[in-house]
């Protein structure tokens, strides 16, 4: 039991306190219930106690003290899920007319909600993360345009993972494509879905690979403070998010050095990680994507026809070259750390409009379908014969629709 919930128990131990009185616990004011009814004639008001109202007291006071620690499981089952399954066990063992008086279950029920109103206890046990998968494949197929892949994996992964009762590792997803393409947005999408606070949550740190780690020769600092405040933020917050953003640039030490925390748990003095899900955002890939998606539409095959397992083998090729970067020097990839590769596909014409049609809508703006294509045409497209691929992605078509701002 923490320290925090102590106070806020003592409270709901008075306040049952006073439901037992209200309630069949210790019999109502107005009929009176149980042994007391046969102590009631007048020698009973006037005399000796004697052995027969001992007795009676004892039995029903044997009863109250029963019936005290059944209100006390249930409520703590209730609201904290603690001790629901010695609940269960005894309500499977109960005899037929042994149950909670219905007035106090009502009670007991009302008292669970106002105790909860007070962001105490939530379906998930912490009320900082929320989990709502529903709402993230929603908003995945709705604003993230293109990219039939990612929104395949992503879900795959994040709900096969919260669904698991006990994962063996952090779940390690890795975010490969241009710029502009969506890995950003979709990194806070799940943020956002996940927290309550989103990337504002104690939960979620977000570490940016030349703001964060900009000097090679502090290298040996960074890694002492990069495992302090993941090991920490995993203490205070079991389900972490941890985003990287441009993966590429980060120094294979240092992702050596936070190796531990998504291998595998062996509970030989590590903390306990297996609840995080690790983010990594990179461009590397992109190239191979680009081009994997162009001979698709040189074939004249549509995009969506491009399978994760035929783009996944020519991902890996890429990310082992012996190059400097970080991927290829560290150990994720030969020690298989890296859970799901997710490719972000390089966006055409008709994606920028959708993007430029979401940037007016989140604005309160109306739109012409010129306006639409007055934004998409502002953005440079590649290859120079083909122009079929946003050079930006998405980036920056925010900006430009203040161009038609009155």
């Amino acid at each position: 039991m923490g320290q925090g919930r102590l106070p806020a128990r003592l409270g709901l131990a008075c306040c049952l306190l006073l439901l037992l009185r209200g309630s069949g616990g210790l019999g109502s004011r107005g009929t009176p219930q149980g042994p007391w009814e046969e102590e009631q004639g007048p020698m009973a008001e006037g005399g000796p106690w004697g052995r027969a109202r001992y007795e009676a007291v004892k039995k029903h006071l044997g009863a109250v003290g029963a019936l005290s620690k059944q209100y006390w499981q249930y409520l703590a089952c209730k609201v904290w899920q603690e001790g629901c399954k010695e609940e269960e066990e005894e309500e499977s063992s109960r005899s037929p007319g042994w149950s909670l008086p219905v007035v106090g279950q009502d009670y007991l029920e009302i008292l669970s909600a106002w105790y909860c109103s007070f962001g105490k206890c939530c379906k998930t046990g912490d009320c900082r993360i929320v989990n709502n998968i529903t709402g993230l494949e929603a908003d995945l197929n709705g604003q993230l345009h293109g990219q039939h892949l990612a929104k395949e994996v992503i879900v795959r992964a994040v709900q096969g993972f919260l669904q698991s009762p006990q994962p063996q590792k952090a779940l390690v997803l890795s975010f490969h494509g241009w710029s502009g393409t969506g890995k950003n947005f979709v990194a806070r999408m799940l943020a956002s879905h996940l927290y309550q606070d989103g990337l504002k949550s104690e939960c979620v740190r977000v570490f940016i690979s030349l703001f964060h780690f900009p000097h090679h020769k502090y290298m040996d600092s960074y890694k002492a403070q990069l495992k302090k405040q993941i090991s920490e933020t995993v203490q205070l917050c079991k389900q972490s998010l941890f985003i990287f953003d441009e993966a590429e640039k980060l120094h294979f030490s240092l992702l050596d050095a936070i190796k531990p925390f998504m291998a595998r748990y062996d509970n030989k003095g590590q903390v306990d990680s297996r609840r995080s899900i690790f983010l990594f955002l990179s461009n590397l890939g992109g190239n191979t994507i680009n081009e994997v998606t162009l001979d698709f539409w040189r074939a004249g095959r549509a995009r969506e026809e491009i399978s994760m397992e035929f783009l996944e083998q020519q991902l890996r090729l890429e990310l082992l070259e012996p190059a400097e970067n970080g991927y290829a020097r560290s150990h994720l990839l030969e020690e298989n750390l890296i859970d799901f590769f997710v490719p972000f596909l390089p966006l055409e014409y008709h994606h920028v409009k959708l993007c430029a049609r979401d940037a007016f809508l989140a604005r309160g703006l109306p739109y012409t379908e010129a306006a639409l294509d007055e934004v998409a045409r502002m953005m440079v497209f590649v290859p120079k014969e083909e122009k079929l691929f946003s050079a930006q992605g998405c980036k920056s078509v925010s900006q430009r629709i203040n161009y038609f701002l009155p």
